[in-house]
């Protein structure tokens, strides 16, 4: 019996020795959930070093982060695709359905929105609520 990392359990638990090498426990097998494994013995703790006086850094002022510009909101975005386009025209939304880009949809839970791009099987379309990955035939 000795004691070994289990790779399964994830846990320091006692194991059967099951091959050595050159006087070596080399695979061992869980008392706890029966998995066989390569022997993972007890880490040791590392030896505290002793900092000189190289060690000792300047100490620096925290880091701050840039100032972003801000950023354009969705609703701002859906109001400027959506003012040249008839709401009446808008086009219901279906998973099987085909869109093209600037296309006006009408969505059953997230209202009139406006594809903004189309990928393989998806469509990106913005609502006022925000931009929805949606289903699509594309």
């Amino acid at each position: 019996m000795v004691d070994s990392q289990c790779t399964r359990c994830k846990a320091l638990l006692n194991h059967t020795i099951v091959a050595m090498v050159a006087g070596q426990v080399v695979r061992v097998k869980c008392n706890t959930c029966g998995s066989e494994h390569n022997h993972r013995p007890a880490k040791e703790p590392k030896a505290a070093t002793v900092k000189g006086a190289k060690a000792e850094k300047e100490v620096k002022a925290p880091r701050t982060r840039a100032a972003k510009a801000p950023a354009v909101s969705d609703e701002a975005v859906w109001e400027e695709m959506i003012q040249p386009l008839d709401p009446d025209l808008a086009v219901p939304y279906s998973m099987d359905g085909k869109f093209k880009a600037n296309t006006l949809i009408s969505h059953p839970t997230f209202g009139t929105g406006v594809v903004a791009s189309c990928q393989a099987g998806k469509v990106e379309v913005v609502f006022k609520t925000g931009r929805k990955l949606l289903r699509s035939a594309c």
